[in-house]
């Protein structure tokens, strides 16, 4: 018989449903961002107690794993010393002529708008364990960026 005229079921012409990709390294987080996954998780596992939908369900499933992953394998940084660049650590700095303040966070709390990027994004990269008063490389330009400060950001300590 011709597959023209053979029924397939409509599953097999699904996407695959992949897990969500886990970040390549260590899982370092802040205080901050490991009570923020802790909280995720929290209101994923109600939503799927609430979801009657099974497709729905299935997409929350997905997440709570993510999310439980990420809670098992955090890493909690120390408080980073003021002046040395690290996870927590708010850095203001002069790239380009133009002065800027950032907060380096984990991969799950980083808000690039909100001034949170995480410690693996490359400007996070080029900026981690400098201290105030170095000039550090970036973009394959050296002396690019000026670290002006670093001081430790009680909002993601908390």
């Amino acid at each position: 018989m011709s597959v023209a005229f053979r029924r397939e079921s409509d599953d097999e012409h699904m996407e695959p449903q992949y897990e969500l990709p886990i970040p390549v390294g260590p899982n370092l987080v802040t205080p901050r961002g490991l009570r923020l996954i802790v909280e995720k998780l929290a209101a994923l596992k109600a939503s799927a107690e609430a979801e009657t939908d099974e497709e729905a369900r299935k997409k929350i499933l997905r997440s709570i794993r993510y999310f439980a992953t990420r809670q098992s394998t955090a890493d909690v940084q120390p408080t980073p010393k003021d002046g040395h660049v690290g996870i927590g650590s708010r850095v203001t700095f002069v790239l380009d002529g133009r002065e800027r303040s950032l907060t380096i966070v984990g991969h799950d709390e980083s808000e690039p708008n909100q001034g949170l990027i995480a410690f693996s994004a490359p400007l996070g990269r080029a900026l981690m364990n400098a201290e105030a008063g170095d000039f550090m490389s970036f973009q394959g330009r050296d002396d690019v960026i000026e670290i002006l400060s670093v001081q430790a950001d009680p909002k993601v300590q908390a």
